[in-house]
């Protein structure tokens, strides 16, 4: 951990701040140590499609080639470790059991690409919602059924592929059935959690 923290930079990002921007060179990867991120891509049209959303403990870049292939905004106050690819490199060979370690997030990046695709290709509204609160209820390190969400609900409907609309009247209608209960905008409480993975894989 000590040469680790050699090639290491810690920042604090305010919330809104960009701190990667898709297409400058590569030559940093971040660990999110505190605060949650958004991930998005630039279209033609000069709007922003959100492809994913960051917290505590990922890796951001790693899986990046010599281009960043999105930019990374700090969704509230923001804490981050910097690491150089060039020092990264070093301990590579410094500490050969590193190498996994870092194969093993680079895949998990890739994997969850996969995943989106298969949410927005093949997905309903009703799945794609299911989905989403299953993956953040699978990402809290407690596994609470009572979620806390970072983003607004403009941003999971960039991310679902959805509109506004389309998701308010979703997630109102997962609380009719008893499946979700809503305590705030950024609170709910998932109730049925046989029912929303059921639900979430089509059925």
């Amino acid at each position: 951990m000590a040469r680790l923290a050699q090639y290491s930079h810690r920042l604090s990002v305010p919330p809104g701040k960009t701190f990667i921007q898709e297409g400058e060179a590569a030559t940093d990867f971040y660990i999110v140590t505190a605060g949650h991120v958004k991930l998005f891509t630039l279209m033609p049209d000069g709007r922003r499609q959100i492809t994913g959303f960051g917290q505590s403990g990922d890796f951001l870049g790693l899986a990046s080639g010599a281009t960043y292939a999105f930019s990374a905004e700090a969704l509230g106050p923001l804490s981050l470790c910097r690491f150089s690819r060039t020092g990264l490199g070093l301990l590579r060979r410094e500490f050969p059991e590193l190498e996994l370690r870092l194969m093993e997030e680079a895949s998990r990046e890739l994997v969850q690409a996969q995943r989106r695709m298969l949410l927005l290709g093949r997905k309903t509204a009703r799945e794609r919602l299911a989905s989403f609160l299953l993956e953040q209820h699978h990402r809290s390190p407690t596994r609470e059924i009572v979620i806390h969400l970072p983003m607004s609900r403009t941003g999971i409907a960039d991310y679902l592929g959805l509109t506004i609309e389309t998701v308010s009247r979703t997630l109102n209608a997962l609380q009719r059935e008893m499946m979700i209960t809503i305590a705030q905008v950024t609170q709910i409480t998932l109730l049925n959690l046989p029912a929303l993975e059921h639900l979430a894989r089509g059925g």
